[in-house]
């Protein structure tokens, strides 16, 4: 497992989305504005999550992503786990086995092993649930569901420019028969 920016990124968002989802899917878009993370690298964060069954999405209008299991049934090392990139894992296997034939490389394996086996139980006790509730108890008050969504058009309308003009062929002739009668 590899600590990177991704993966915290990642944390945060699902965290956001967590905090949010109370009143339906989270759109990226909302997430990306409160947290400052850019929406395409949000978008490729969510592909992996939702393919690791960590995030659903809903299409369409008021659509968006929500969790896919319970807060308390995810954990920090479910959520770096799924977007670690097996191509950089492909990548440090063969830096490590190019490295295998260096003697000093067997004295540390031990450790470094050690402390990456630390890294993922400690990861692993930690539930995207204690983090929500660590920032509720902090102060951290999610926006209302109404506010997130778009805002209804307004209900006056506005008045036409050219009130009886025909926005057809057909209208221009129904126009033209009335005007004679």
């Amino acid at each position: 497992m590899r600590l990177s920016t991704r993966g915290r990124f990642a944390v945060t968002a699902m965290i956001d989305m967590a905090l949010h989802q109370q009143a339906g899917p989270v759109n990226l878009a909302s997430i990306s504005r409160r947290q400052q993370v850019s929406l395409s690298h949000l978008e490729q964060l969510f592909g992996k999550l939702r393919r690791h069954g960590l995030a659903a999405s809903t299409r369409g209008p008021g659509g968006g992503y929500s969790l896919g299991r319970k807060a308390a049934d995810i954990s920090v090392a479910d959520i770096l786990f799924a977007i670690d990139d097996a191509a950089a894992d492909e990548a440090t296997k063969k830096k490590q086995a190019a490295a295998a034939d260096h003697p000093s490389r067997y004295a540390t394996d031990e450790l470094w092993a050690s402390v990456n086996r630390c890294a993922v139980e400690f990861l692993d006790a930690i539930t995207l649930q204690s983090l929500v509730d660590e920032q509720i108890a902090r102060g951290v008050q999610p926006e209302s569901g109404l506010a997130e969504r778009r805002a209804p058009a307004s209900s006056t309308r506005a008045k036409p420019l050219l009130p009886d003009t025909p926005n057809s062929v057909f209208s221009l002739g129904r126009m033209l028969t009335t005007k004679r009668s």
